[in-house]
C-alpha cells in the first residue's frame, strides 16, 4: 500500500494547491478518500474520534446489498431462460444477468458521480460519499429493460433534484434512488409497467410474460408462484427486489454494523402486517384476500423496509419517532398496493410521503419529551 500511496501522491501533485490543475482538485480528492485512509485524522482537541466515518458507512451499506444484487443478477438470467424453456444452469444465468445489469450499474454511477465531481469543483468543496449507495440502489429498483439513456435522465433528476437543490449530501429531505424511481415511473410510465418489462428481452417474444405477482393480483388473478419462490426470489421484478433471503442477509449486515436501524425495519414490519389483516378481514378482491404475510415477500416491500426506509438522512431521527416512521410506512405501503390497481406497488410512494413527515414525527416526539419533562420539574 505505501507503494500504491506514493505513486498516487505524484499523480496527484498537478491537483495541490498552486498546482495546474488546483481546480480539480476535488476530483482526485474522491478517489483518494475512497482508496486511502485520510491523511487529516484529528489528533488532539476536543473531538470524537472514531473509526467510522461516512465513507465507511456507505461501504458496509455497499456490502449489505451484495447479496441482493448477485442474486438479482442470476434472477435476471433464470427468469429469462426458464421461460423460454431453455437452461438455467447458474453460470449462463450469472452471465446473462451481468451483461444485462452492470451497463445499468455502470450509468448509473458514470452519471451521477460526475454530477456530485462537477457540483464540487463548482462550489469548490469535497465530493462526499453519499452516492456510492444511491447510485447502486437506483439499477437495483428499476426493470431490466429500462432504456440506459432513459436510466440517466432519471440519475440527472435525482442528484440534481433530490440532492443538490437541497444542499448535497446529508441535506436531502427525499431519498435520491427513489426520486429517480418516481421520475421514471411518472416520465416514462410503459418501460416501468406491465407484464413485459421485468424479464429480459421479453418484449420481443410472444410467448413469454414476465407479469410479477402483484400484478396477476391486481388483474383478479391468482399468484402463479409459490411462496418458497417468494422467498427465495425466484419471481419476475426489480433486480435486487426479488430475494427476501438475500434481502434479510443484508438487514443482518444493517443491524449488527448498526448501520441500519432495526426500529425502522421492525415498524415497517409491523405496520405493513396490520394493514394486510384488515385487509384480509375485508377480503373484498384478490389482493385484499392475499395473505398478510404473503405481502411482506412480494415487491418491493422488504428491500423498501430494509434498505430505504431506514436513510439516515430522509427518514426520522428520533428512537420513538423511527417506531413510527416504519409502521406508517408499512401501514400505508400496502394500503396503497391495494387501492391503487393501476399502480399494485406502493412503497416507493409510502416512503417518499413518509420522508416528508420525517420531521414532523420527530418535531412531536421530541415536543413530548420536554412536556414530560416540564411536568416532573414541577412535580419536584
Amino acid at each position: 500500500m505505501d507503494f500504491l500511496r506514493k505513486k498516487f501522491d505524484e499523480i496527484r501533485k498537478p491537483f495541490n494547491p498552486g498546482g495546474k490543475f488546483e481546480k480539480f482538485a476535488p476530483a482526485i480528492n474522491s478517489i483518494d478518500t475512497l482508496m486511502f485512509v485520510p491523511k487529516h485524522n484529528t489528533h488532539k482537541g476536543a473531538h470524537i474520534r472514531d473509526g467510522v466515518d461516512l465513507k465507511r458507512v456507505m461501504v458496509t451499506v455497499i456490502f449489505a446489498l451484495l447479496p441482493a444484487m448477485l442474486f438479482g443478477m442470476y434472477n435476471l438470467g433464470y427468469q429469462h431462460f426458464s421461460q423460454l424453456g431453455e437452461s438455467t444452469a447458474f453460470l449462463d444465468c450469472m452471465i446473462f444477468g451481468a451483461w444485462k445489469f452492470l451497463p445499468m450499474l455502470l450509468v448509473s454511477y458514470g452519471v451521477g458521480l460526475a454530477i456530485e465531481i462537477g457540483f464540487a469543483i463548482y462550489n469548490k468543496h469535497e465530493v462526499n460519499e453519499g452516492y456510492l449507495v444511491s447510485g447502486m440502489l437506483i439499477p437495483l429498483i428499476m426493470p431490466v429493460d429500462f432504456p440506459l439513456w432513459m436510466l440517466a435522465v432519471s440519475v440527472v433528476f435525482a442528484v440534481f433534484i433530490g440532492k443538490e437543490a437541497f444542499g448535497g449530501t446529508g441535506m436531502n429531505i427525499f431519498n435520491p434512488a427513489l426520486i429517480a424511481r418516481a421520475f421514471a415511473f411518472f416520465s416514462y410510465a410503459p418501460q416501468m409497467s406491465g407484464d413485459k418489462v421485468w424479464v429480459a428481452d421479453a418484449s420481443t417474444i410472444d410467448a413469454v410474460s414476465g407479469e410479477t405477482i402483484l400484478g396477476q393480483l391486481a388483474a383478479g388473478a391468482e399468484s402463479s408462484w409459490s411462496v418458497l419462490d417468494m422467498f427465495l426470489g425466484y419471481i419476475p421484478g426489480s433486480v435486487g427486489e426479488t430475494s427476501v433471503l438475500a434481502i434479510l442477509i443484508g438487514a443482518a449486515i444493517l443491524i449488527a454494523t448498526g448501520v441500519g436501524s432495526w426500529k425502522i425495519m421492525t415498524g415497517v414490519v409491523i405496520g405493513g402486517a396490520a394493514m394486510g389483516l384488515i385487509f384480509n378481514a375485508l377480503g373484498l378482491n384478490a389482493l385484499m384476500e392475499f395473505p398478510w404475510w404473503q405481502h411482506l415477500l412480494v415487491g418491493g416491500f422488504a428491500f423498501g423496509a430494509v434498505f430505504m426506509a431506514t436513510d439516515p438522512v430522509s427518514g426520522a431521527q428520533t428512537e420513538k419517532g423511527k417506531w413510527i416512521y416504519g409502521i406508517l410506512i408499512g401501514f400505508f405501503a400496502i394500503m396503497i398496493r391495494v387501492f391503487n390497481g393501476a399502480y399494485p406497488e406502493g412503497m416507493m410512494m409510502a416512503i417518499l410521503l413518509m420522508n416528508v413527515f420525517a420531521p414532523t414525527v420527530d418535531h412531536y416526539v421530541i415536543a413530548g419529551n420536554i412536556k414530560k419533562r416540564k411536568k416532573r420539574l414541577k412535580a419536584a
